[in-house]
């Protein structure tokens, strides 16, 4: 629909008004009164509806004709009446309380569709009895309630063109949703949206038109019809604009809730950082599922549609509580990015058990998948009972290149082995050069860098600060000059985000725009490295895998260091994944990347074997399904989440725990032991003992414990501690004989579970990650790692114990624990840090500026908090305020429908579904 040709014509028809004898009361400023004609004044500050030139064929009534006005042919209604009870008389003029929808209807007249009052002859008047003046005097007075409750529910302050803007996308929003429920083909604006949308994308995204492949996606049959569909392209190709597309549309014009499934809790909250803009524009809420974030089951909304952005393990929670709670059929659209995550072990399970469950429960439910990397679509298209879209299209043509010693060959699928010669290398390397860097990274990365950014892929977390460090050591004094402002203050920022301190291997390389991106990083100093590389100061990063599964960071050229991830063999998915962040759209006209082999790895064809071996991989290879079925079953029984009779499988209370607090089913047996035994003696006055309850026990093989430091923070504890310590299974006597170097037979996980839990509780204590870290000799991210996965266990200890009515002590202690680890800093800094976006340091920032609460984040202007913040963006700002607004919004619309809740519950007024008012119509027939 075009906006600028949409013509609104609304109308009025004049009320009947008795005569005042030419009394005429001001017209106060601001107020609203109601124009016939073009040559009424406009009020100062006020809002005019004007029902344009008067049809000829209309007759005007008498009675409402004033004394004043000397017989106007016309209703007066340029001035406002002189008593209310006129209005209220006038039971066909609308009172205003809902202008928008009077413009949406109005505006769909046309001009032969205008209607007036018959008029009433002095005769009829005079033959009107006493009863009817007084049936009469009754209707009026109850139009003069509604009158003044509809003037008390009006909104106030909307200019007329707001109005009008607001109709024409209101009108659109009615076309669209017309279209989507007959199922045409029309797509109307922009692809069953409003144009409101298309401009929004302009506006936030910078994006003016779809690339050819997404128009063909989104024009698809399966697509308009709602059918699952599964899409496959390179990496940068665009796939999530389209996915995000068809939930706005699933939001906005079927009015369903959505449930976005991305693999990790950084993708989730860039993502909800991403829509929140869209979310407050579009009247939606965007609701982040991630660690310890997330209600189950979701909140009901009775006028806004959910979309809900969540990791793997939360969707899946997400879904078994929305089964509980039978209203799966809330939800309209699942889409899951990184499809090929199905084939990832546990995750891959969880994932596949998921979209078994919306498909089993739902039939209303559409699937959509979508990935890079995709070996068995057929396998996957029968699984979702999808259609398959694939396209080759990238952005930026990338080249793939493979190095073996000096000599780099190209990838090229038409040769015999699919790879041809291409060239060799052009750089002098030294006799010591060669010693320090036998595979020639400086000269692959020197080619490209400082002009172009370059990504250099390690197979460890110390080879990568290694990598850093070695190609530091051999570039040329002119690396300093680049960026150099912007380097100092990055350094300036990663020494505030480390209270005062800097890793030593960043001081050495940021300078010369070089740094590493790894796990051992806190997610404060792997956010400003991210972006610092994408506004150019940093032109190389030596990463690890994890970086290409994570926020997209593109550069022209990527290094693959070496075939493997830690010990593994490259798969393909993860060979694709790093490849396919080559070629940055818009700015690079081509992307390279280049695979170093060494001698051992010198088989050319091994890309060939990893598809094969990609490809031949099956779920049953030994045995058949039904085994591993029966397998699975003996296993659930083993552990006491299910009991089997003659007919049938039952789920043990355990099991309901288990399934409901999300818990792995290897742990779930041992975790009710220790919340069992913790209950003999639980300790109180410490944290100590909550905390060892929550501590992760998939961590517990990844730190060694160091046993002099294990036994210095023993001996700090209080005495209750140390006999809480000693009741667990680590006695002093224990850790001093470990310490003095002594041999114990046998150190179980408990040992290095209450390690952990020391860990945890120094962090609870000093919220200082960078001391705690120093002071167990551990790597900073793994500390932060280690409160991110115990604040997000502790969420489903929580959950587990609040189906287990024998560990109800734990319910209310769990719930303000799980609110401390899952911010770690004090007190006054928590609301702040429940706004996305906002860390700790910047927490820190807004608190001393001023800026104390979310309500005034929401009601800040971005120009004056850019100011009053250093080193703080307007784009950052926006998104902050932006995040505010949502925040409290989803507050707003929780405690209303609580309320709301709570009254229907005390008066009775719940139906079978409870949350949903009864109707009582029937019971006020009935009676």
């Amino acid at each position: 629909m075009n906006c600028g040709r949409l013509q609104v014509k609304i109308k009025r028809v004049c009320p009947r008004k008795r005569s005042r004898g030419g009394l005429k009361s001001p017209e106060p400023a601001g107020g609203r009164r109601w124009s016939s004609g073009p040559e009424s004044p406009e009020p100062a500050g006020g809002r005019r509806w004007s029902s344009g030139p008067e049809s000829p064929e209309s007759p005007e009534p008498a009675a409402g004709r004033s004394a004043g006005e000397g017989g106007s042919p016309r209703c007066s209604t340029g001035r406002r009446s002189s008593s209310i009870m006129d209005e209220a008389a006038a039971p066909e003029v609308s009172d205003g309380s809902d202008p928008v929808n009077n413009l949406i209807n109005q505006s769909r007249l046309q001009d032969g569709d205008q209607t007036s009052t018959p008029s009433r002859t002095p005769t009829e008047a005079a033959q009107e009895t006493r009863e009817d003046r007084t049936r009469r005097r009754r209707s009026v007075a109850d139009q003069l309630k509604r009158t003044m409750l509809g003037n008390a529910a009006a909104p106030a302050g909307v200019s007329r063109t707001a109005a009008l803007k607001e109709a024409v996308v209101s009108e659109e929003m009615s076309v669209a949703m017309e279209t989507v429920s007959a199922g045409g083909t029309d797509l109307g604006p922009f692809f069953g949206l409003p144009s409101r949308v298309k401009e929004l994308m302009l506006k936030l995204r910078g994006i003016s038109s779809l690339y050819d492949w997404q128009q063909t996606c989104l024009n698809l049959d399966c697509v308009q019809q709602r059918r699952n569909l599964i899409y496959s392209l390179p990496t940068s190709g665009g796939k999530t604009l389209v996915a995000e597309i068809l939930i706005l549309r699933e939001l906005l014009c079927r009015k369903k809730d959505c449930l976005f499934i991305l693999p990790y809790i950084s993708l989730v909250q860039e993502k909800v950082r991403g829509l929140a803009s869209f979310g407050l524009e579009l009247d939606f809420m965007v609701e982040e599922y991630a660690g310890s974030k997330g209600r189950f089951p979701p909140v009901r909304r009775r006028n806004h549609r959910s979309l809900y952005v969540a990791t793997i393990e939360k969707a899946h929670s997400l879904v078994n509580s929305l089964i509980e709670a039978g209203r799966l059929e809330e939800l309209g659209l699942l889409v899951v990015d990184e499809l090929h995550m199905l084939g990832d072990g546990s995750r891959g399970a969880v994932l596949e058990m998921t979209l078994a469950k919306v498909q089993f429960m739902s039939k209303t439910t559409q699937i959509i998948g979508m990935s890079a990397t995709l070996g068995n679509i057929r396998d996957l298209q029968t699984f979702l009972r999808a259609e398959n879209y694939s396209d080759d299209f990238r952005p930026v043509q990338l080249k793939e290149f493979v190095k073996v010693n000096d000599t780099i060959y190209e990838v090229d699928p038409k040769e015999e082995n699919c790879f041809r010669f291409s060239r060799l290398l052009n750089f002098k390397y030294s006799s010591s050069m060669q010693k320090v860097d036998p595979d020639h990274i400086i000269a692959l990365v020197t080619e490209v860098i400082p002009t172009h950014s370059c990504l250099v892929f390690c197979p460890t977390k110390k080879n990568c600060e290694n990598v850093a460090q070695m190609i530091c050591r051999y570039l040329k004094e002119e690396f300093l000059q680049h960026h150099e402002a912007d380097k100092s203050v990055l350094l300036r920022q990663l020494k505030e985000a480390g209270n005062g301190s800097v890793c030593p291997v960043l001081s050495r390389t940021v300078p010369y725009g070089v740094a590493y991106h790894h796990g051992g990083l806190t997610s404060e100093e792997r956010r400003l490295v991210e972006e610092f590389y994408s506004g150019g100061a940093l032109c190389l990063l030596a990463c690890t895998s994890t970086l290409a599964a994570g926020v997209n960071l593109p550069a022209r050229r990527v290094v693959l260091r070496s075939p493997y991830v830690a010990s593994d063999f490259l798969k393909r998915s993860q060979y694709k994944q790093m490849v396919g962040r080559a070629g940055r759209a818009g700015i690079d006209s081509v992307g390279e990347s280049i695979l170093i082999l060494q001698d051992k790895d010198r088989s050319l064809d091994f890309l060939r074997w990893t598809l094969l071996f990609v490809q031949q991989q099956h779920l049953c290879v030994d045995r058949s399904l039904t085994e591993v079925l029966q397998q699975s079953v003996d296993f659930l029984k083993d552990k006491d989440l299910i009991t089997e009779d003659a007919h049938s499988l039952k789920v043990t209370k355990l099991g309901k725990a288990t399934y409901k607090g999300s818990v792995d089913l290897t742990y779930s047996d041992v975790l009710y032991r220790d919340l069992s035994r913790g209950l003999e003696a639980l300790l109180l006055n410490s944290y100590l003992h909550l905390v060892y309850l929550v501590t992760p026990y998939d961590l517990v093989p990844q730190c060694k414990p160091d046993w002099m430091v294990f036994f210095r923070q023993f001996t700090l504890l209080s005495a209750a501690e140390q006999k809480m310590s000693a009741a667990v299974g680590v006695p002093e006597s224990f850790v001093a004989r470990k310490a003095a170097g002594q041999t114990v037979k046998t150190v179980n996980a408990v040992v290095g579970r209450m390690y952990l839990a020391l860990v945890l509780l120094s962090v609870l204590k000093d919220t200082d990650l960078w001391s705690v870290a120093q002071r167990f000799q551990l790597s900073r991210g793994f500390v932060q790692t280690l409160l991110s996965s115990s604040s997000a266990f502790c969420s489903c200890v929580l959950h587990f114990s609040e189906e287990l009515e024998e560990l109800w002590p734990f319910r209310a202690l769990l719930a303000e624990l799980t609110r401390r680890l899952s911010y770690c800093v004090k007190a006054e800094l928590i609301p702040l840090m429940e706004v996305a976006g906002v860390t700790e340091s910047r927490a820190k920032q807004l608190y001393n500026a001023g800026y104390r609460t979310p309500t005034h984040l929401a009601n800040a202007d971005a120009a004056a908090l850019s100011r009053s913040v250093e080193h703080l963006y307007r784009r950052q700002a926006n998104q902050i305020i932006a995040s505010a607004r949502v925040s409290l919004s989803s507050e707003t619309v929780t405690a209303e429908r609580e309320l709301d809740s709570g009254f229907y519950r005390d008066a009775g007024l719940f139906g079978p579904d409870v949350g949903q008012p009864k109707d009582h119509r029937t019971d006020i027939l009935e009676g």
